[in-house]
């Protein structure tokens, strides 16, 4: 069973390479949608998360929020059982 994991980013964000590297190490793939290259992208994350900034990481539907609180989920121990998660049905 793979998480379901979506990041709106940008392709110039620091933080965006370091989420996308945490996730990597963890050997998870993810959609990613570049929030420049499409507007509407955009619109939806700001609608979705309530927040502007980027990255914004969802975990099987879970808003994680940015990179920091993504690390600190991993501190926790608690990112890996966010990965371990069923996905919700669609």
């Amino acid at each position: 069973m793979k998480p379901d994991v979506l990041l709106y980013t940008t392709n110039w964000c620091p933080f965006c390479h370091r989420a996308k590297a945490l996730l990597k190490e963890k050997g998870v793939q993810w959609t990613e949608l570049d929030i420049e290259a499409d507007p509407a992208h955009r619109q939806a994350m700001i609608d979705v998360s309530r927040r502007n900034t980027v990255p914004q990481i969802f975990i099987n539907g879970t808003h994680v929020g940015g990179s920091d609180e993504l690390y600190a989920l991993d501190a926790k121990g608690e990112l890996d059982t966010l990965l371990a998660r069923k996905p919700p049905a669609t």
